[in-house]
């Protein structure tokens, strides 16, 4: 299965003909351009013929053009420059502006480089942001207001986690009708292929590009000056860059960049925008007929075509990523620096969307090499992605509630938000179920899931009271439409399954199904042992409401106090080996249904891979360790949750537990060419 790339206001691939620019400079053109031999007079030629294009084709007029890193080695040296030139302007007694004003959506190199020089050139200047609109554009009436008191202001020429465009011309205009001096920066970075570029007619000082947001290699950008505007080099050695920038330049990136360029300048290499934006249409219709109730956080009349940023109701960013990763659909968060943080957008917070919006965010996007084939095959697996999430009642859906996929199955299921954990308990025999310490987060999805499955509510239970866990039962209780429930008999028994009994243990309860599990709260285990001593078995699972990583307990493992640790784990060039020397040992994929329901079916050497996801990974724990010496091994996407599931059994006693280091984004077709999925 070919991944679709839609992450492109991330970085891009590598353009082939800057490929083969790039080995070409480093095969033959690898002479250093300040060389005064032939060899170096050839490769100044080269870097010289680059220059001219960029400069031609950005509109660099009498501005100078220097080659560096990248965007954020120009915004460095462009804010460096700019605070330098002020400083010596009020040094020379000239006033410049109490304000360093940059947009609320900047990328955080901006107020990063802002502050950063500000103190180590002693200006004590006052940073702040620009708000913007719910359009996400900039205030302009703010703009009005703080401009005469502004010695820089930095904004961005389109966003690159919405795509938004800035009115650039409008901020021009202000700047020259209030007569203001401020020193302007504009990064440039999303919009070098997609935007018209005409540098020297605007009022634009400083304008930072990078290649590798233009299908160049990492490590090669430009910076643009305009002509008069102030300039301190960052790097200071050799002289290179007629001073600008000292250090060797980077041929085979420079090479590589002019290939670039000269495809942007053929005018028939990359899509154009009437293409872009029909490629647009075709995926946003998908995305609406795959995610009802999605909502776009971007103005599509005034954004690039090239990028969609969405949210779907219920569903957090995670999941979707998750979700269109096992389709093999790369998509992002937002922007891919501060992805990992997992934190809420604050570019969406600027533009007042809602708090869930921004925390739950999605960024599709593509670039202008992006093929309509390309485009078609996304749409396809968005599509199905949709129906992996009807099919697992994370959506509205018209499926059976006895469709293969929507049904749960008999045991445990865990859904843990925010260190808390609700314990659903499926019967599929009777189509009831019981819910266990509802969280008030929780309470759309739990609905969700009954709803669809069409499953009778025995029990909604606590085994704490507190204000919040009482607005939580009632919050679900009432999503439901559930008036009373109360169906536990005098002796704290209610029929489901192998039988739930409610024990009391001081101003708490804990619950028993059987005497496989045991729902202990937030009790610790040695003290529900302690408590129920004689209800327990030494292979009764302790499911506990607080979600501290381990999964889940049992009785043998909480009494020997075993302590955490790391399992053993394989890489995805040894699995092969090790399966075919391990023919009886079980592969666990701990992903999530609806993953395995988006992800394309394989086939690795007969072995079938058996879908338990994590969440329901306790109520599987009792089986795996009835054979202890049999060999397990877990895999997810990126090795967090396969880790967790190998570390859980390895503390419980399964000494053969093993994890995919790295999990199923580090393997290949090469060394994973084959996986069959199984229920």
């Amino acid at each position: 299965m070919k991944d679709i790339y839609l992450d492109c206001n991330a970085t891009t691939s590598v353009l082939p003909a800057a490929v083969a620019a790039a080995s070409a400079a480093m095969a033959h053109g690898y002479g250093n351009p300040s060389s005064t031999h032939a060899t170096g007079l050839q490769a100044k030629a080269m870097m010289d013929g680059v220059r001219a294009l960029a400069r031609r084709l950005l509109g660099a007029g009498e501005g100078r053009l220097m080659f560096n890193s990248g965007a954020t080695e120009g915004i460095q040296t462009a804010v460096l420059s700019a605070l330098c030139a002020l400083r010596e302007r009020r040094d020379a007694g000239h006033r410049i502006g109490a304000l360093l004003l940059y947009g609320a959506t900047e990328h955080k190199a901006v107020p990063e480089s802002l502050a950063h020089w500000n103190r180590l050139l002693g200006l004590n200047l006052t940073l702040r942001q620009l708000p913007v609109g719910t359009d996400g554009r900039h205030d302009l009436d703010v703009l009005g207001e703080l401009i005469g008191d502004t010695a820089m202001l930095c904004t961005m020429a389109a966003n690159n986690e919405t795509g938004v465009i800035s009115d650039l011309s409008a901020i021009a205009q202000l700047l020259q009708e209030r007569g203001a001096h401020a020193y302007w920066m504009v990064d440039c970075v999303q919009a070098l292929g997609k935007l018209q570029l005409n540098l020297a007619a605007t009022r634009i000082d400083y304008a930072p590009f990078s290649g590798h947001k233009l299908y160049a290699p990492k490590g090669i950008g430009m910076l643009y000056v305009r002509a008069g505007a102030p300039f301190t080099p960052l790097i200071m050695g050799g002289g290179q860059e007629t001073g600008l920038r000292s250090g060797t330049e980077n041929m085979a990136g420079i090479a590589a960049l002019g290939a670039v360029l000269a495809a942007l300048d053929d005018g028939s290499t990359f899509r154009s925008h009437a293409e872009l934006l029909s490629f647009r249409t075709r995926l946003v219709a998908s995305l609406e007929a795959a995610l009802p109730g999605i909502v776009f956080n971007m103005p599509f009349d005034r954004s690039l075509p090239t990028t969609v940023n969405f949210s779907v109701p219920g569903l957090s960013s995670k999941e979707l990523l998750d979700l269109f990763d096992a389709a093999g659909v790369r998509v992002s968060s937002g922007s891919a620096c501060s992805a990992a943080k997992a934190l809420p957008s604050y570019v969406l917070a600027a533009m007042q969307v809602p708090a869930w919006r921004a925390s739950s965010a999605i960024r599709l996007s593509f670039g202008p090499l992006t093929d309509e084939a390309t485009i078609l095959a996304a749409c396809e697996r968005i599509e199905h992605c949709g129906e992996a999430l009807r099919g697992s009642c994370l959506l509205p859906s018209i499926l059976s509630p006895l469709s293969p996929l929507a049904a749960l199955r008999d045991g445990v299921t865990a859904l843990s938000v925010d260190g808390h954990t609700t314990w659903l308990l499926t019967d599929a025999a009777s189509a009831s179920c019981v819910v266990i310490d509802p969280l008030a987060a929780l309470v759309p999805r739990i609905a969700a899931f009954i709803g669809c499955q069409d499953y009778t509510v025995r029990a909604i239970v606590q085994t704490e009271t507190s204000p919040q866990a009482d607005a939580a039962h009632q919050m679900l209780a009432a999503a439901l439409e559930i008036t009373q429930l109360d169906e536990f008999d005098a002796h704290g028994t209610l029929a489901f399954g192998a039988g739930l009994r409610r024990l009391a243990c001081g101003d708490a309860s804990m619950y028993l199904l059987g005497q496989e599990f045991a729902f202990i709260g937030t009790l610790a285990p040695q003290a529900a042992i302690a408590a129920l001593a004689e209800a327990l078995r030494l292979d009764t699972v302790l499911c506990a409401s607080r979600d501290d990583g381990s999964v889940c307990n049992t009785v043998r493992a909480a009494q020997q106090q075993a302590a955490a640790s790391a399992a053993p784990q394989l890489d995805a060039a040894g699995l092969e080996a090790f399966l075919r020397a391990q023919p009886d040992a079980i592969v666990v994929d701990v992903r999530e249904a609806y993953e395995h329901a988006a992800c394309a079916t394989r086939v690795f050497d007969g072995c079938t891979v058996h879908s338990v996801p994590l969440s329901r990974l306790a109520g599987e724990v009792a089986g795996w360790l009835r054979e202890p010496q049999r060999p397990l091994v877990f895999v997810c996407r990126s090795g967090n949750r396969s880790a967790r599931a190998a570390a859980c059994l390895h503390r419980l006693g399964h000494k053969a537990a093993w994890q995919l280091n790295g999990g199923l984004a580090m393997a290949t077709l090469a060394t994973l060419p084959s996986l069959a999925f199984a229920a």
